[in-house]
């Protein structure tokens, strides 16, 4: 510690052998500084506060009706777009800045600092933003910080109105195209069912579903015919070994009394008239009853004829045993039952037959189908949402001109305080005054370098290391003494007038300030 506390008085005796050389390097530069402090101009900043109140009473009523749009996200979009060229440009224009632009290129440096100057931030509360401007001009900052929250609120409404007028340009030529693609799909729809109308599938059956349901369908008529037949049979054996009477009579049944196979005639003309309702001539179930119907005429014709064959061979009596009677009449009903089975046994086989013939066309006409319908049922889907979509934008777009979802409140109109915020004179200038002691002292401490001298034995001990027997101190004059006295207080004199200069430069600087 000891070492260095002598090394650095080395070095400052050494720089006070210079001090003149000091003083003429700080006085100069302090004054410069001074003089370039006090021409600086005078920077005014504009500030404004504007709240954004994104909560509109409409949005809780249009939730689900209308499209949603995320209002803060479009608020911080906007602030980073405030500054954009042509904001700029619109800035300029508003405030009068491009009639100081002579030339293109004046013009665009002048953009630059405009850019530069504009601060926009948020103040840290929630939707509150600050804008400020700096300028020479208290005015012109306040102009410009007002055509910055013009261009703001404007912007913001401009931007969501042209936003949903877009959307919905958007939405009418997507649907005029859809339109025309659903018209297409239900022509090729159309056209497909009416070449292939003989072999389409019906309520929604495939090929493989509808031939298994006929041959369920023949199994079950098979049955049923196989168990009609074997009544029949077992009625003409019991009939056939039935006594012709018992020896009592009895009264002969009216003549208007309906057999069980008229009766099976009426029902399927009452369902044929039912069905003719719903389908054409040509359906397989009106062919089918149709063929029913006539084969049991013609069964209750022949059982007509010959119950008047059997009656003219028969004696009256016969006819008269009621269990011969009920036997007649089972009969009758056995063998029209085995009649309409038949019909149904074989009109199943000949469907069977027919979609066995069809194997290579039913599925790929299915499939084509299936194609087609997916088609169709795609270009409906997307049609259909993009007319709802186009209904939610008219409803966004009329929610937006009746009641804006942004409300702008200024919070702090823009202002400029009577002070200037810049420069800082009174710092700089005491910058100033440090700095030019530091330069002249750096000075005084390079020349005591340049010209070096030994000051103390101990240092030529270190510089030479050879002993030092002794030394010889100076024995000053009285004279010399008066001399040095005036030279320190000389020094100190301009030390203590390079204060004051400071302190003249710093009241100089503050009295028009203060006094304006």
């Amino acid at each position: 510690m000891h070492e260095l506390m002598e090394m650095i008085g080395s070095y400052l005796r050494g720089a006070w052998r210079f001090r003149w050389f000091a003083q003429l390097i700080a006085w100069p530069l302090c004054l410069a500084g001074w003089v370039l402090i006090y021409e600086m101009p005078n920077q005014y900043e504009a500030t404004a506060r504007v709240y954004v109140d994104t909560q509109s009473m409409l949005k809780p009523l249009l939730q689900g009706l209308a499209v949603q749009t995320d209002v803060t996200e479009q608020v911080n979009a906007l602030m980073r777009t405030l500054l954009s060229r042509p904001n700029l440009e619109k800035v300029a224009r508003m405030t009068d800045l491009d009639l100081e632009a002579k030339t293109p290129e004046e013009m665009e440096l002048m953009l630059n600092r405009l850019s530069k100057k504009v601060v926009l931030a948020n103040t840290g509360r929630e939707n509150i933003f600050g804008i400020s401007y700096k300028s020479e001009n208290p005015e012109k900052a306040k102009d410009v910080v007002q055509s910055l929250m013009t261009l703001f609120v404007e912007g913001s409404l401009g931007e969501t109105r042209t936003d949903t007028s877009a959307a919905q340009r958007f939405l009418d030529e997507q649907i005029k195209e859809y339109e025309t693609k659903l018209f297409a799909a239900e022509e090729r729809l159309k056209d497909f069912k009416l070449r292939n109308v003989s072999v389409m599938p019906s309520e929604g059956r495939g090929y493989y579903d509808r031939l298994q349901s006929e041959m369920a369908s023949l199994e079950k008529a098979q049955l049923e015919l196989r168990e009609a037949e074997n009544r029949r049979d077992e009625l003409q054996r019991q009939l056939a070994g039935e006594e012709p009477n018992f020896g009592m009579l009895i009264e002969r049944q009216p003549k208007n009394l309906l057999s069980q196979t008229e009766v099976r005639i009426q029902a399927l003309e009452s369902k044929l008239d039912e069905d003719l309702l719903k389908y054409t001539e040509s359906h397989p179930d009106i062919v089918t009853l149709r063929k029913q119907i006539a084969d049991l005429r013609e069964q209750e014709n022949k059982r007509i004829e010959a119950e008047r064959r059997r009656i003219g061979n028969r004696p009256p009596a016969m006819e008269a045993n009621p269990i011969y009677q009920q036997l007649k009449i089972a009969l009758g009903d056995s063998e029209a039952s085995v009649a309409s089975l038949k019909v149904r046994v074989r009109e199943y086989s000949e469907r069977i037959q027919k979609l066995n013939r069809m194997v290579d066309t039913v599925p790929q006409v299915e499939a084509e189908l299936a194609r087609l319908n997916r088609d169709y049922a795609i270009n409906k889907q997307n049609y259909e949402t993009l007319i709802s979509r186009r209904e939610s934008a008219k409803i966004s777009e009329q929610a937006g001109q009746s009641s804006d979802s942004l409300t702008f409140k200024i919070v702090d109109p823009p202002r400029v305080p009577l002070n200037p915020v810049s420069p800082n004179r009174p710092l700089l200038s005491s910058v100033v005054l440090v700095g030019g002691m530091a330069m002249g002292l750096a000075f005084a401490l390079f020349l005591s370098q340049v010209k070096p001298t030994f000051d103390n034995h101990s240092a030529i001990f270190s510089a030479t290391n050879i002993p030092v027997l002794g030394y010889v101190t100076m024995v000053w004059t009285d004279r010399e003494k008066t001399r040095d006295r005036i030279e320190k207080l000389s020094f100190g004199a301009l030390v203590v007038a390079l204060i004051i200069a400071y302190g003249v430069s710093v009241a100089m600087q503050l009295l028009p300030v203060s006094a304006g």
